[in-house]
């Protein structure tokens, strides 16, 4: 029965991760994304049902900048260390990509993270704790949509209301929906809410 448990849970980790990437724009395969769980145990599960992450990962390219890669690695570290960071790095500068994102089943060493930091200049790595990712947070009806801004999108803001970046409401990055969607800072995102009198309004904040 753990195993069955355990299958479930990655069907659905497995499915979130590929929305979010395809959110920010990289290419994703539709079967990943409507999958069904009897067909994730027929790809990913052996016959007790326990699931090996490796085939989870996977590399993708964005859909307007092809030359944009970014590598989604599954761990199966409980606690996840210095030499798993260190073998998810390798695999990034053996196959030249800067962007990662690593899923794990427990929690992070701050060791881990401080390795995270120390490569920050060279990769953005991200990391999710598979409890993160069981439910989209962008499909719960009390989240609003969110949508980044392009560089030029978020200059003619500025400069059609004659706004400081200081002056926009603030969104933090450890916020839920900032993570989603990998937020740096400067990022401005529009979010839209269903308004009784005016149908729709817009608000925008910057990630800070």
């Amino acid at each position: 029965m753990a195993e069955q448990d355990e299958s479930a849970r990655l069907w659905k980790v497995n499915r979130t991760i590929h929305e979010l990437v395809e959110d920010r724009g990289f290419q994703v395969s539709d079967d990943e994304i409507n999958m069904d769980l009897a067909t994730f145990r027929q790809h990913y599960a052996n016959v007790s049902g326990s699931v090996d992450r490796t085939p989870l990962h996977f590399f993708t390219n964005h859909r307007n900048n092809p030359m944009t890669q970014m590598y989604v690695y599954f761990s199966d570290e409980k606690s996840v260390g210095v030499k798993t960071m260190r073998k998810m790095l390798s695999i990034l500068e053996e196959k030249n990509i800067q962007q990662g994102i690593i899923v794990f089943p427990g929690t992070m060493t701050p060791s881990a993270r401080k390795v995270i930091q120390a490569m920050a200049s060279q990769y953005k790595i991200e990391e999710f704790s598979e409890s993160d990712l069981l439910v989209n947070i962008t499909h719960h009806t009390l989240v609003p949509r969110h949508e980044v801004l392009s560089p030029e999108e978020k200059k003619e803001l500025l400069e059609t209301y004659r706004l400081k970046e200081t002056q926009l409401p603030r969104i933090q990055m450890a916020d839920p929906v900032a993570r989603y969607y990998g937020l740096k800072r400067g990022n401005v995102v529009k979010i839209t809410r269903p308004s009784e009198t005016a149908g729709r309004y817009a608000s925008y904040r910057i990630c800070f």
